[in-house]
């Protein structure tokens, strides 16, 4: 019998349960045995009665969790836990399965990967899920993304000291704000379409001309520029990382838009890799006094130079940088319904059959596969940390 572990998670604010209560007992009926730490699910507003009935064991003891465990399904990435002072790596067995989101390619999580290799934690990432038709039940980066970028320009907008809106008032009329969106993925439509919600000028920027077009679908003005298709767009129509002079070229045609804006949101991402840095400091100390950079690629390393994760500060100019990390953690039970739909999709596609064994040799979970027997495999990982993990 398989044994899943499912810890509460420890990451400040974060709400969201790898698996809710549905998919347990889903994975029971395959013949699974959870294992779901007691309170795991409170954030997002599941009690562990509700485990109870749908056959879950639950523990009290997260140390016993970990030591029963093959496999160790999370939403984010392992860390310090401060209640019992062990790190969750230490309390993993050698050769435990870990599935989770740990944007292994950004430096901040290096020695994060490096320690899961090291302890011989076979991991995968469900950042890496690679976005192909088959694995969509799996794309746990779209799920969250969708969550991330209606969060995003709501938070946003309320720093914001300014209306949103265009709004008549007695003494005239005051004109709507401007924002601008870098980056058309999943997390950036949502922006579009929420901004537009609140009444919002959107203005859009990506390399990709399929991208701006989708956002001028949505209402938004296509701000971006040229760049060749194929330095444009890799495998599947999804961004790639622009050589230095292009990348160069991207920032400085970015400074005119950014002055004009009065809130940004960042969200350029490449599959697997680390964020490209596109507003630089130069540009953020350009900008209008009250304006607003909302930097949703921070799990990845940022897009502003002057991002700093987790945290949000206000400069000299009057600028404020939002480096919120985490945000579908802050919008708990809707996120938890998706992720838990798609881990769980991920855990059966690892798992197929009744032998017990993993298929590596599927393309989805050979793509996602972080560590295994001692080494680093992820490209992107690697391209990040400068090829010199062992």
């Amino acid at each position: 019998m398989m044994i899943v572990g499912v810890p509460k998670e420890i990451m400040p604010e974060e709400g969201r349960v790898a698996l809710l209560p549905q998919q347990v007992g889903e994975l029971s009926k395959r013949g699974y045995k959870v294992l779901v730490e007691s309170g795991a699910g409170t954030g997002s507003f599941i009690e562990d009665n509700a485990y109870l009935e749908a056959d879950a064991v639950v523990v009290s003891d997260v140390r016993e969790l970990y030591e029963k465990s093959q496999v160790i399904l999370k939403v984010k990435e392992p860390m310090l836990n401060d209640k019992i002072g062990e790190h969750e790596i230490s309390l993993m067995r050698e050769g435990t399965v870990l599935v989770t989101f740990l944007h292994p390619a950004a430096p901040a999580n290096h020695e994060m990967v490096q320690q899961l290799r090291d302890r011989g934690i076979i991991a995968f990432s469900m950042d890496a899920v690679p976005r192909i038709p088959r694995a969509q039940p799996m794309d746990a980066l779209s799920s969250m993304s969708t969550v991330a970028g209606y969060k995003a320009a709501l938070m946003a907008a309320s720093r914001l000291p300014k209306f949103v809106p265009m709004m008549g008032t007695a003494v005239g009329v005051v004109p709507p704000a401007n924002f601008l969106i870098i980056g058309i993925g999943v997390v950036g439509l949502q922006a579009i379409a929420t901004v537009k919600r609140l009444g919002g000028v959107v203005s859009c920027v990506d390399i990709r001309a399929a991208a701006r077009e989708a956002g001028h679908s949505l209402g938004a003005k296509d701000a971006g520029w040229d760049v060749p298709k194929k330095i444009a767009e890799g495998e599947g129509g999804y961004a790639k990382a622009l050589p230095l002079g292009w990348l160069k070229k991207e920032q400085e045609a970015l400074v005119p838009l950014a002055r004009e804006a009065d809130v940004i949101i960042l969200c350029a991402l490449v599959p697997g890799e680390k964020a490209p840095v596109l507003i630089t400091k130069e540009v953020v100390f350009s900008m209008k006094p009250g304006s607003v950079i909302a930097d949703v690629s921070v799990d990845q390393g940022g897009n502003c130079e002057l991002t700093e994760g987790g945290k949000e500060i206000t400069l000299d100019n009057g600028v404020t940088i939002c480096g919120y990390k985490n945000i579908p953690g802050r919008m708990p039970a809707h996120a938890s319904m998706l992720y838990s739909k798609n881990i769980c999709n991920f855990l059966l596609n690892l798992y197929k059959g009744d032998s017990g064994k993993m298929d590596l040799e599927d393309e989805i979970n050979k793509e996602a596969l972080i560590t295994y027997q001692g080494k680093i495999l992820h490209r992107g990982t690697l391209k990040a940390m400068g090829e010199k993990a062992r």
